[in-house]
């Protein structure tokens, strides 16, 4: 899932960083381009301008000071977008001569157009004559005696906006299917890069289930190191849990014999009360040694969990087994387990605790255990599912407080019956190694049920 996770924040911030790159770069292209439209659109005004600025400079012989017409025929198409017009500005009244397109109307003037000493071309956009959008390229000219003149041309501005949005459409679908094609490339490179992160996440799950003791296979350079650090905590970690152990169990061994030795001498005494202290204080002192010694012999087991087991075949033997073990009190011991039910661990552990369990089970029942296998099925908030082992009994049951006091090491509510009191303590403690739990309650027939979670497989 964190593979994944960090899979899909890298395509989104991909994806996101994607988009905004082509369309910044789609509007750069889009005004350039309309830009280099508009340039080529004015020098086209340029050359009606530069003819209508020669004809009414130096008009041929015979002919008229304004021409009626430079060789285009729009300028001669009532209202079609292209027009030139020619006014005179040093006179009372404006004398003004306009192509036959413009009809009755007239072309208006850029800001500062009135200006008399602006002899360079000038370029704009206005609305012209039926609120048409035009582009106007004018220019002042001084011709002395013969006057001063604003000589302007105008042509239909939809065919910039037209050619601008055409390459929009283009730029558009082109922009689209690079976005498409960058997009299927980045979710490839997330996917194919990080696949050595989905590999290490399930070699640590072939660990945690057992499958597997470290790492196995090659690693790009970049992740190897994770892979060699993360082989040789696991190895120091072994290291670490083996010593312990070891120095647990030497120290336990150590200790039996002087116990011992101790238990001899007080039993030689007879009813000396001394030596019944020292009794007393070495059956103390043998319950700590065994359980210094299981907790060793759990942690050494821990280190690497076992595999799946079938839960089954473990119970159903362990019923017939402590049937045959209580055979003198005609206990009667029944099983209801399901087929799939599997636990995640060592076999060992589950006979350890489901035995101690049963046992502890036909040691207070008149007459009938029962156990009962729940396989739970996968919670849907993504924690691990369950198997639920419950054990009932039909004799005198525990009240609430005896049950806090029954699962502490070595607490015994009967000294009448066998055992050490350390069944349901170790049941416990190997539950808790699991991340499992023991809860007691009344059994529906009667007596004390006993239910123990474990992790299933």
């Amino acid at each position: 899932m964190r593979a994944n996770s960090l899979a899909l924040r890298l395509f989104l911030w991909a994806t996101g960083w994607t988009i905004v790159i082509l369309v910044i770069t789609g509007i750069a292209l889009s005004t350039l381009y309309r830009h280099a439209v508009e340039r080529a659109f004015d020098r086209r005004l340029d050359v009606y301008l530069r003819t209508l600025v020669a004809d009414v400079a130096s008009p041929e012989e015979g002919s008229e000071k304004f021409p009626q017409s430079i060789g285009e025929p729009l300028f001669e198409l009532p209202l079609s977008g292209w027009y030139w017009q020619v006014t005179r500005l040093d006179t009372k009244k404006p004398e003004v001569h306009s192509s036959r397109s413009l009809w009755d109307s007239g072309l208006p003037r850029l800001p500062n157009g009135d200006a008399a000493s602006s002899a360079d071309a000038r370029q704009g956009y206005a609305k012209g004559p039926e609120d048409q959008n035009l582009r106007i390229v004018e220019r002042n000219i001084d011709l002395g005696d013969d006057g001063r003149y604003l000589i302007a041309v105008a042509g239909d501005a939809s065919e910039i906006d037209d050619e601008t949005r055409s390459f929009d459409r283009v730029i558009g679908l082109t922009f689209g299917a690079l976005t498409v094609a960058l997009l299927l490339t980045t979710a490839l490179q997330v996917r194919f890069g990080l696949m050595p992160l989905t590999r290490i996440s399930q070699g640590l799950a072939a660990i945690r289930s057992g499958k597997a003791e470290r790492l196995q296979g090659d690693f790009p350079v970049e992740i190897a190191p994770l892979a060699r650090e993360t082989n040789a905590l696991l190895e120091t970690n072994r290291e670490i849990v083996e010593r312990a152990r070891t120095h647990v169990g030497n120290l336990a061994h150590a200790l039996k014999t002087p116990l011992s030795v101790l238990v001899n001498e007080a039993a030689s005494r007879g009813n000396d009360p001394l030596a019944h202290k020292v009794l007393e204080q070495a059956d103390i002192m043998r319950d700590q040694v065994a359980r210094q010694l299981e907790r060793a012999r759990l942690a050494a087991r821990f280190t690497v969990m076992g595999a799946p087991i079938d839960v089954p075949p473990v119970v159903t033997a362990l019923a017939r087994t402590m049937e045959k073990l209580h055979r003198e009190r005609d206990i009667a011991i029944a099983v209801d387990v399901p087929e799939h039910a599997r636990f995640q661990g060592e076999e060992q552990d589950l006979e350890e605790m489901v035995g101690n369990l049963v046992d502890n089970a036909c040691k207070w029942a008149r007459s009938r255990v029962a156990i009962e296998v729940v396989a739970e099925k996968p919670p849907a908030d993504g924690e691990k599912p369950r198997v639920r082992i419950i054990v009932d009994d039909d004799g005198p049951g525990l009240s609430p407080a005896e049950r806090e006091q029954v699962a502490l090491r070595g607490q015994r509510l009967d000294e009448s019956k066998p055992g050490s009191g350390l069944g349901l303590s170790i049941v416990v403690e190997l539950a808790n190694l699991y991340g499992g739990v023991l809860t007691l309650g009344t059994a529906p027939i009667g007596g004390l049920r006993t239910e123990l979670a474990l992790p299933a497989g």
